[in-house]
């Protein structure tokens, strides 16, 4: 790869996230008290990119995507231009709004809900993603099963997002994928079309058990397990399966080496909202990555950054500095995991 190479391309879902904190969780029929909302940046690309202007502003970032010509396109455009975030490919289209999201968060447990209008996201196609002027060292699509067009597969099983990722490594891009945990019989089918295609590919261990067909329980051995067996399977070599969960987070490459780091021991009150937690520890460990950081330590970059944005309801607006995120893990310490 050359050496010229320097920062981060995320394509794929910018949608605007209108975050609202409840007492409790309703049932049907039934009212509860919306106790403060808010208006963010929504989106595995937008707040990978937002999260990552706050970990270091000197990384060069770039946004590829499509949103609406209405109020909220204007927003996202505005918001990444303030952020500093070349707008370049955030394409526009007149035919469909931007896409957004209601997502409600239970002030007590920190769970989450999301009723998501998919907007503009859905007419994101190969066709919108130009490579040949770029000069960032890494490629980040997300999410896979949110990305209507680009998760079509032909008769051959390849996908619009394999394509993209295809032309990405052509330029000379490392590749990265996210996922949306969304359950239906097409998801194994999506991931592995595009894990041909990827060189970090990032789950959940909803998603991962998705993929294997059998579920995951949130702990170490059975991660281990689903991750070996998904990249033994599947991924390229120099590949990696990097998943997550609240209790840390696994790595495990193409030849089945694995490195955990357990999550932060963060007091739950620090805590205001998981929404955008995935997300914030992709922006950490991409960081490391695009460093040349080994696997503990880029994940250790990743869970102290997750940490960090549980600080604040909303996806980005807790981020700090990557300094900061690394004294967070080191002040509270981490989980045995």
């Amino acid at each position: 790869m050359s050496e010229q190479r320097c920062g981060i391309l995320a394509g794929g879902n910018f949608i605007t996230d209108y975050v609202k904190m409840v007492d409790a969780w309703p049932e049907q029929d039934t009212l509860v008290s919306i106790r403060s909302q808010s208006m963010s940046n929504g989106g595995g690309p937008y707040n990978i990119l937002k999260d990552l202007a706050r970990l270091d502003p000197d990384l060069p970032l770039e946004a590829c995507g499509l949103v609406g010509e209405d109020p909220n396109g204007d927003w996202v455009i505005a918001d990444c231009q303030a952020a500093g975030i070349d707008v370049a490919q955030l394409h526009r289209t007149s035919e469909v709004a931007t896409s957004y999201t209601d997502a409600i968060t239970v002030a007590s447990t920190g769970r989450r809900t999301f009723f998501h209008q998919r907007g503009a996201n859905a007419l994101l196609s190969p066709g919108h993603f130009d490579f040949t002027s770029t000069r960032a060292r890494i490629f980040v699509l997300g999410y896979l099963m949110l990305l209507d067009t680009l998760d079509q597969s032909d008769a051959n099983g390849t996908s619009g997002a394999a394509s993209v990722l295809r032309a990405a490594r052509e330029a000379g891009l490392t590749t990265a994928v996210d996922c949306v945990s969304e359950p239906g019989s097409q998801f194994r089918g999506v991931v592995l079309a595009a894990l041909r295609e990827t060189d970090v590919l990032f789950m959940n261990e909803f998603e991962i058990g998705q993929v294997v067909g059998h579920g995951v329980a949130p702990g170490r051995d059975p991660m281990v397990a689903a991750a070996v067996e998904l990249a033994g399977e599947e991924i390229r070599e120099e590949g990696q399966i990097v998943l997550h969960s609240a209790k840390g987070a696994v790595v495990v490459d193409g030849d089945g080496t694995c490195v955990t780091h357990g999550s932060v021991l963060l007091p739950d009150s620090e805590i205001a909202g998981a929404t955008g937690a995935g997300d914030a520890f992709a922006a950490g460990y991409l960081l490391g990555r695009h460093r040349g950081a080994g696997a503990e330590e880029c994940l250790r970059d990743g869970v102290c950054a997750a940490a960090m944005s549980l600080s604040d309801p909303t996806p980005s607006a807790g981020m700090r500095a990557h300094e900061e995120c690394i004294e967070l893990g080191d002040r509270y310490g981490f989980r045995n995991f």
